[in-house]
């Protein structure tokens, strides 16, 4: 395993618990199980900023150590000090399962190594489990699901798929009630109504359950029974509306020349024929070249370069659902998929320009050090400031023309990621990376300090 590898398998963000239930990020590093001094193992965490400790916690034979979905491993260390850790990879969350496990004497099979139990005569209504350890593992509960509530619904979602300890909670609920149906039955009545500002928000809730990229979850979503309400909800896109659904109940067939009677496996075919064709345009060399040759090129017409634009917003928004994610926004790349966004944003087409930026999104929000490196080698000096990608996301957010309801919003949390320095693992990139952007956004917008 080369080391690149093998510290990827091994990064994680370490979170703690404060007075507020809130879980507090306390850093990105990378982790090891290690004897220590004292011949005991611990979990150690060295940063990956300063190379400073950011955890020294030895494996307690008696703690209950708790593995959450695939990648969150959550105990408590003493009374009032609850941890978590994150793993960027399953498979380094496993390593170190197995390692907790060996100590305590357990089956790596098991998701919680010990039962808490309260042994005062005061054991409250918790089956077992003390209020931290249940705090740490219980579901997020959400508002009920009703049309004066999605507001609010919108908000928790949010706050929980952007921090991985709620984001395990969250499935975990959505896992264990009828949420998700419930949501469908509310769409029906937003749409029955036309009530747009509900549907905006569910289109959002929607967004962003599928970032959460559980297959678990997708695999809810995607169900027979829920895919074209789900598909519908992503119609309502504030930017701007596409109807997805009556192209699936129009054009798009599935004929059986013979009949399959396992319905199990009709199901799982057309949960799958999508990505598999995804995967075949992927590997398609020939295709990929022609489709961003011609969405760059200047003799393109207007409405040919919309199709191909909503083609590969498309394409961008099925492949960040799977598990190769990565590989597809990495062929992406290398087609010059953001150099094709800054085409696309330059035109004045507003179709042209919100697929332009949902393609940006996919990058910005899944390879944000990748987007970085790009801008900052934009800044080149045969390149004027005003063609810079970063300058024409600007550009484009002061001069929309709703602020409050489109484009402008998803602008705004884009360039907070790219900007924002809490969002960068590595010094060196805040240090070089910041000052040269902030000099060329200065002088293109005329900007002073």
């Amino acid at each position: 395993m080369g080391s690149s590898e093998a510290s990827t398998r091994r990064r994680v963000k370490l979170y703690m618990l404060n007075d507020e239930r809130q879980w507090d990020d306390k850093g990105t590093g990378h982790v090891s199980a290690l004897y220590t001094e004292q011949e005991n193992m611990a979990l150690v965490v060295i940063s990956e900023t300063d190379g400073s400790y950011l955890l020294e916690s030895k494996i307690q034979p008696d703690t209950a150590y708790q593995k959450q979905q695939e990648t969150l491993i959550v105990w408590s260390e003493g009374e009032n000090m609850d941890l978590a850790l994150s793993f960027q990879e399953k498979v380094g969350c496993d390593d170190v399962w197995e390692k907790i496990c060996a100590v305590q004497g357990k089956d790596p099979s098991v998701e919680i190594t010990q039962e808490v139990v309260d042994e005062s005569d005061d054991v409250d209504d918790t089956d077992g489990y003390t209020p931290t350890m249940m705090q740490s593992i219980q579901p997020l509960s959400l508002p009920p699901c009703e049309l004066s509530r999605l507001e609010e619904v919108v908000e928790l979602v949010s706050q929980a798929v952007a921090s991985p300890p709620k984001r395990e909670r969250l499935v975990a609920f959505l896992e264990s009630t009828n949420y998700l149906h419930q949501l469908v039955d509310v769409f029906h009545k937003a749409e029955d109504l036309e009530d747009m500002e509900s549907l905006h928000h569910l289109y959002e809730i929607m967004r962003q359950l599928i970032l959460v990229n559980k297959h678990s979850l997708y695999e809810s979503l995607f169900a027979d029974d829920m895919l074209l309400d789900v598909i519908g909800i992503l119609e309502y896109n504030p930017s701007g509306r596409t109807k997805h659904r009556d192209f699936l109940r129009n054009k798009a067939t599935f004929k059986e020349v013979l009949p399959l009677h396992n319905t199990d496996l009709v199901t799982k075919i057309h949960q799958t024929y999508r990505m598999e064709i995804i995967r075949a345009l992927q590997e398609d060399e020939e295709f990929m070249c022609r489709l961003f040759t011609r969405l760059k090129a200047a003799d393109t017409d207007l409405t040919h370069r919309r199709d191909l634009s909503l083609f590969v917003k498309e394409f961008c928004n099925i492949s960040i659902q799977t598990d190769q994610k990565e590989s597809f926004l990495s062929c992406l790349l290398q087609h010059g998929a953001l150099r094709t966004a800054e085409v696309l944003l330059a035109i004045d087409d507003r179709d042209i320009k919100s697929a332009a930026l949902e393609i940006l999104q996919a990058f910005i929000e899944h390879q944000p050090s990748v987007v970085r490196e790009y801008v900052f080698r934009e800044t080149a000096p045969f390149r004027k400031d005003d063609e810079l990608l970063i300058n024409l996301m600007i550009s484009q957010l002061l001069t929309d023309p709703d602020p409050e309801l489109s484009d402008a919003f998803l602008l705004g949390y884009m360039l907070r990621i790219l900007i924002d320095p809490d969002n960068m693992n590595n010094s060196g990139v805040v240090s070089h990376f910041l000052p040269c952007i902030f000099m060329h956004v200065f002088d293109c917008h005329q900007i002073t300090v």
